[in-house]
């Protein structure tokens, strides 16, 4: 049940009506404890429909990961321990890799030892499968650290793994970041509506309207690059960097919504990444919760940068590599981990270098430059995480540079959209620095409780829905 169709525009305001009702006259006299069980358990069964309209046979998974993770982290003490961790952690890993690499494995050891495979098998992949899996996982680790208690409440840990504003393209939520929440009384507010309904309207504009229309000059190119030129092909990489992000944060933007709707916050995924400086800040804004959860469960327990300067930058590899295969059973999604690795090496050398040469202060001018090189290099990688192969890709990447002959083609959609991202990004900076605050996302919020600021907001909805890209175009995300 994507966000952007007209089922889930009448499901969510069902949930959220059956969620305030909660709060009215006949549930008022019943315990707070009570009360609170009963809306989770709407919230709950709310998810599973969610999910479930998709392909309800996929719910027995879900179902049976949570299972999973819940006994065994009320079993994580004493002797064993090191069983339920393990089971706990080896499990989903296992059930992740059948459904969503087998055949990819199996596919890669027969073609690098030539032989020959009869068939694939037929293995339905099912949505969101690596952000609930990572979830399940996360709560398992975290009770096994002593950082978090085991849950006794069932309803309570198959909610924080199937909440569904977040449940099939993220962010991943942290164990210990959600499930306190669930130990208050949250529930639908006038101000959380306020700020809610505007997240996701933002969210909502930059998927239908900009991604999606994007796509379309993207997918047109894309499926001929041999036709255009040169100037065609670089902005195509820079749009379908902008289509991406537009996408996904869009979807992010919309979950945050959502959850606040519903009186739960979840965290910020994306602070706008293309204001990164280097390829080590941009992994600081852009997908925040799988870089801090592969941080936290992965690069750290390596080693993180604790095992000498070599170890750190196998750590980091094999981290990056990881976070590209997670993305997708294909070797395209392992080369552009494996370059953003190698990018982060290649960083951590140079800011060594300049740091022992007292090189540390930077200018205005240094600054441009570097975001502007940041931003070419990441559309770069995305060139090679979009492609059917990376024989396409990098033929496409080589076209680019040596001033390839061809059909130019100028999308005023892309234009716009990279002027746009251009100018939001301005008003963010301009306006933290007013503030006084540090650069922390964008979202241009108004007070609904005024005339001036519902038009404001009505007009934004009107533009949304006039210039909104018609055709279907599924979250990209939706294939993690």
């Amino acid at each position: 049940m994507p966000f952007n169709s007209l089922s889930f525009l009448v499901f969510f305001p069902l949930v959220c009506v059956l969620a305030a009702l909660t709060n009215a006259a006949p549930f008022r006299a019943m315990e707070r404890e009570k009360r609170m069980r009963i809306r989770q358990i709407l919230l709950l069964i709310a998810s599973y429909v969610f999910y479930g309209w998709w392909n309800w046979k996929c719910c027995f998974l879900m179902l049976g990961l949570t299972l999973t993770a819940h006994f065994c982290a009320l079993h994580m003490d004493g002797r064993r321990r090191r069983l339920a961790l393990s089971v706990g952690v080896v499990l989903p890993l296992l059930i992740l890799g059948i459904f969503k690499y087998f055949n990819f494995f199996v596919d890669s050891f027969c073609a690098l030892f030539g032989i020959a495979r009869a068939g694939t098998l037929s293995i339905l992949l099912p949505v969101g499968i690596s952000f609930y899996t990572f979830q399940s996982l996360s709560y398992t680790i975290d009770v096994s650290r002593g950082k978090l208690r085991p849950e006794t409440d069932f309803v309570k840990t198959a909610l924080y793994i199937a909440f569904f504003p977040q449940l099939v393209a993220g962010p991943i939520v942290k164990a210990g970041d959600f499930i306190p929440q669930l130990h208050e009384e949250r529930t639908v507010t006038a101000e959380g509506l306020a700020l809610g309904v505007q997240y996701f309207a933002f969210g909502l504009f930059k998927k239908i309207v900009l991604a999606d229309n994007i796509g379309v000059f993207v997918d047109a190119v894309h499926a001929a690059p041999a036709a255009y030129s040169s100037p065609t092909l670089l902005l195509m990489a820079y749009a379908y960097a902008i289509q991406i992000y537009c996408d996904f944060s869009g979807y992010s933007d919309m979950a945050v919504g959502c959850a606040r709707i519903l009186g739960y916050e979840l965290p910020r995924n994306f602070n706008l990444p293309y204001l990164s400086r280097n390829v080590s800040e941009f992994w600081k804004r852009w997908h925040i919760s799988l870089g801090a959860w592969l941080q936290d469960y992965l690069y750290i327990p390596l080693g993180g940068n604790r095992k000498g300067k070599a170890r750190t930058y196998v750590n980091l590899l094999i981290t990056m590599t990881v976070g590209g295969l997670w993305h997708g059973a294909a070797w395209t999604y392992v080369a552009w981990g494996a370059l953003h690795g190698a990018a982060l090496c290649v960083h951590k050398l140079y800011a060594t270098w300049r740091k022992k040469r007292g090189l540390d202060r930077r200018g205005p001018l240094w600054t441009a430059v570097s975001v502007f090189v940041t931003f070419t290099w990441v559309s770069l990688c995305l060139v090679v995480f979009r492609a059917d192969s990376i024989g396409k890709a990098f033929s496409i990447i080589a076209a680019i540079f040596t001033l390839q002959s061809g059909l130019h083609f100028v999308s005023f959609w892309a234009v716009t959209a990279l002027i746009l991202t251009a100018l939001c990004s301005l008003a963010a900076i301009l306006r933290s620095r007013k503030n006084g605050a540090r650069l922390d996302g964008y979202y241009p919020t108004v007070d609904l409780s005024g005339f001036r600021g519902l038009t404001a907001f009505f007009t934004f909805v009107g533009l949304t829905l006039c210039l909104a890209y018609t055709g279907q175009s599924p979250f990209i995300y939706f294939q993690f």
